[in-house]
Parts: structure tokens; C-alpha cells; sequence
């Protein structure tokens, strides 16, 4: 067979292990994947010297707000720097949240999304449809699965946002998720307690007193882990398929665990923030820029989410990319209840994983495949298109160099951030080259793409690991 490119000779790694092989690609598909096809094509194929490098599938980031409304400001990455930032990072497919405002119907929600994507985004998207008014959104999941929108967000916060679904809503949720072969993703923190105790905290002499650090004090582990257990007992009851997004705590990967004990269909992601930062980064001057819900906690939890990762009952690794600059985190003027909360990270979520986790021994690099790029494609309904280097798969392909490490400073990266959480950090695993359906998007560690390459995948049902 003629080959257009053929990258050569590297350490293909797959969910079945890793050998030294080359990997094909005609159009836009993997051909061939076996040793040996470099000396068999001589016709013409671009060939591309892999040897002592990784080969990877794209990764997946499964929870991203790009161009997002959001704490009376927009997320500053739009669909344009925020999918070039994922580019370099070795991500080739995003999932962000649809979200119907005011009352919007889901199928609105999912037009407004696409509009904002289309001609911009650099790789391939699609989007979680996010269930904000039970009455009305609830009838239309049946219409969204069709349509190729398999999974749905609930929010158990944000009723200012006007987000938020009470226990009726999720209860309902979970049975059509059991009809429909859906799954639903929960933000699960619990309300009227956090509310409560941001009350409590809420006056000017303990914020001029403990500042960004009321982000932490007012989120004890229990506003988590009490808002999971809630959950799962809603999964357990209706047999509906249930997906905790960004977990951050010990006491949630130890409620995951005995829950899937007992059979019920439960699945958690952490993000690399959980694993790599720590609370005690509020009392700094600039601490107020971590903010994030939920927030980064303690170095306990840190040790408890990468075993479970290893594990395998948190079976993904994601970002929360949600952007914000300087100024708009400034917003906050002392007062914590005002941060616009989230932080970038899709650039940095393969470089994290691999250095803090690979090469410092918590995982092995098939475990990373399987976190970034394999399990988010199963679980999201996008295996075998996605996530894997199967002949005949999209040809989104990651090259690492394993010894190649970049200091990071937010000036020479893709992302809007004028900050970055790993500022100085040096880290190995940015991507010297990425490809996205067989185009090259990214060379030497530069974006190389164009503007709106990226397209929408309508997605199958919600897998299983």
C-alpha cells in the first residue's frame, strides 16, 4: 500500500503494552501499524524518524469550559487558543459542556456551542449537554442521544448560575440515563452546607484575616465526599450510569471504591491539578489565582488519587480547563466569594501526568494511555474512533521525547493565560509532534495547524471500561 506518512521506528505505546514499531497513515486513518513498513513503502511517504521517542494516541480531554459565562466574566480561552494549547499539550479531542441559559431547550444550548467552535477550534470536539431545568430538559435527553450527545452534566452547586439540580432532578436524570444508554456526570459538592459555611466566613475580618484561604476553609473534604455519597445512592437505585466529575478528595475514591464493590455503575476522573498542587498555595500573595471548585486540597489526597489511578477506581485524567487572566481573577478585590473560579491547564495535562507521574514512578506509561487517551474514549463513547492506534482509527498520534524537558512559562505558550499553575516547572512530555486525522498540527513543540480543522464528533452510546 502507498503510505502518505510513516512514523518511523518509536515506542508505540497502547493499553496492550508497548513495542518498537512504525505507524502508518493514508488520509486521514491509521494504515498499518507493525515494523518494517518504512522499508516496505517506497512511494513517496513522508517518513518520520521516531527512534527512542514514545508513540501515543492523541489524549482526550474529556472536561473543558472554553468560552465560558461564568463568575460575572468569560473564560479567556476561546475555541481558537484553548484547542492550539491542547495541540502542543498532545491532546487531539476536547469535550465541553453545553449549557442552556435563561430557558434555553438542550438543542439550543448544543447550536450556541457548535457556533462558538465552528472556524475556530484547531482538533476535533464534541460536548456534554448540561441539564438545568429538570421539567423541560429532562423530555429532550432522549432527542440529544440521538443526535449523537450521549452524556449529561447536572450541577450540584452554582444556583446563583442557575445551574443547579436538586436530588429529584438527578434521581430523574439517572433513570433516563438507564433507558436511554446514557450517563450522567455530576459536579458533586453539597450546597446547603457549603453555603452555610460560606456564610459563616463571609465578613470583613476573617477575609482581611485568612484572604484566599476562606476558598479552603469553607470546602472541607465532607462538602465532597457527602455530595458523591448522595450520588452514588441515586446510581445505586435507578441503575443509571453515573460519572463523578473532577473528584479531588480521599473520602471520594475511597466512597468510588466500595460503590463499585457492590456493583454499582459508577466511574470518577480526577484532574492533574488534584494530583501535583496543594491548599496551602491560598496563603501566598497570589493565591487567589488557584481558585478553582473544587479547590485543590491536601497532600494526603494527592497520595490517595494517584492510587487510585493506579488502582483503577478513578479511571481518568482530566483538566477543568476553565481560563482566566490576571485581571479577571482580580475581580475578587479580597473578597473569595467573588474569584472567577478555574484555572488553565490543557496545555500542561500530558507534561504533568508524564513527569509527575511516569517518571517520578506513580504510574507506568501504558497507565498514562490509559488515562488520557483510552478510557476517555471508551468512556465517552468515542472507542475505537478515538484513543487507540488501531488500523483503520483516526490518525491522531502524539510523539514524546522522553528525555526533552521545557521550563514552563506562560509567555511562550498557546493558552490566553497571562499565569500559568506550574509556572517554572520544568517538565518533560509536551508534544514535539502532534497529528490531528492525519495532519501534522504540531512540529518542534510549535502549533503548526490552521483555524477550524477541528470537527464535531457525534458520539455513540456512553462505553464501559
Amino acid at each position: 500500500m502507498k503510505y502518505d506518512i510513516i512514523i518511523k521506528g518509536g515506542t508505540v505505546v497502547t493499553v496492550d503494552g508497548q513495542r518498537r514499531a512504525d505507524v502508518a497513515i493514508k488520509g486521514q486513518k491509521i494504515a498499518a501499524v507493525g515494523t518494517g513498513l518504512a522499508r516496505a513503502s517506497s512511494n513517496g511517504a513522508t517518513i518520520i524518524d521516531a527512534k527512542g521517542k514514545y508513540v501515543i494516541p492523541g489524549a482526550i480531554d474529556v472536561h473543558v469550559h472554553l468560552e465560558l459565562p461564568f463568575c460575572g466574566t468569560t473564560s479567556s480561552d476561546d475555541w481558537n487558543t484553548g484547542t492550539r494549547a491542547a495541540a502542543r499539550g498532545g491532546v487531539t479531542t476536547v469535550i465541553d459542556f453545553a449549557i442552556p441559559y435563561g430557558n434555553e431547550s438542550l438543542e439550543t444550548a448544543f447550536k450556541n456551542w457548535r457556533r462558538k467552535a465552528k472556524n475556530k477550534a484547531c482538533i476535533d470536539y464534541c460536548f456534554h449537554m448540561a441539564i438545568t431545568k429538570w421539567d423541560k430538559h429532562g423530555p429532550e435527553m432522549e432527542k440529544m442521544v440521538k443526535l449523537g450527545c450521549p452524556t449529561f452534566k447536572e450541577f450540584m452547586i452554582y444556583e446563583s448560575e442557575g445551574w443547579q439540580s436538586d436530588d429529584r432532578a438527578i434521581f430523574g436524570a439517572l433513570e433516563n440515563c438507564k433507558k436511554l444508554g446514557a450517563m450522567l456526570l455530576i459536579h458533586a459538592e453539597s450546597s446547603r452546607v457549603l453555603d452555610e459555611l460560606i456564610a459563616r466566613h463571609h465578613t470583613p475580618k476573617l477575609m482581611k484575616e485568612y484572604g484566599a484561604c476562606l476558598h479552603a476553609i469553607t470546602r472541607p473534604n465532607y462538602i465532597e465526599a457527602e455530595a458523591i455519597q448522595r450520588a452514588v445512592k441515586w446510581a445505586e437505585v435507578t441503575g443509571g450510569r453515573l460519572y463523578i466529575v473532577h473528584m479531588s478528595t480521599a473520602d471520594g475514591a475511597d466512597i468510588i471504591v466500595e460503590a463499585r464493590r457492590r456493583g454499582v455503575d459508577v466511574y470518577a476522573e480526577t484532574c492533574a491539578q488534584y494530583l501535583v498542587l496543594d491548599d496551602s498555595l491560598f496563603a501566598k500573595r497570589d493565591g487567589h489565582l488557584y481558585a478553582c471548585c473544587p479547590q485543590i486540597k491536601k497532600k494526603s489526597d494527592q497520595k490517595r488519587l494517584w492510587a487510585g489511578l493506579k488502582s483503577g477506581e478513578v479511571c481518568v485524567i482530566s483538566t477543568d480547563t476553565c481560563t482566566f487572566t490576571r485581571k479577571q481573577k482580580a475581580m475578587w478585590k479580597g473578597d473569595w466569594t467573588k474569584i472567577p473560579m478555574g484555572m488553565p491547564g490543557l496545555e500542561t495535562l500530558v507534561p504533568i501526568v508524564y513527569t509527575k507521574g511516569v517518571l517520578a514512578g506513580k504510574m507506568t506509561m501504558k497507565q498514562l494511555v490509559e488515562k488520557c487517551c483510552t478510557n476517555p474514549a471508551k468512556m465517552m463513547g468515542l472507542y475505537p474512533l478515538k484513543g487507540s492506534l488501531n488500523k483503520g482509527t483516526d490518525a491522531d498520534i502524539t510523539i514524546i521525547d522522553p528525555k526533552k524537558r521545557i521550563k514552563v512559562d506562560h509567555r511562550r505558550m498557546e493558552t490566553n493565560a497571562d499565569w500559568s499553575p506550574y509556572q517554572g516547572w520544568s517538565l518533560a512530555g509536551f508534544a514535539e509532534k502532534t497529528f490531528s486525522r492525519g495532519r501534522q498540527i504540531v512540529d518542534n513543540y510549535k502549533f503548526t495547524g490552521v483555524n477550524g480543522w477541528g470537527q464535531w464528533l457525534p458520539r455513540k452510546r456512553a462505553g464501559k471500561l
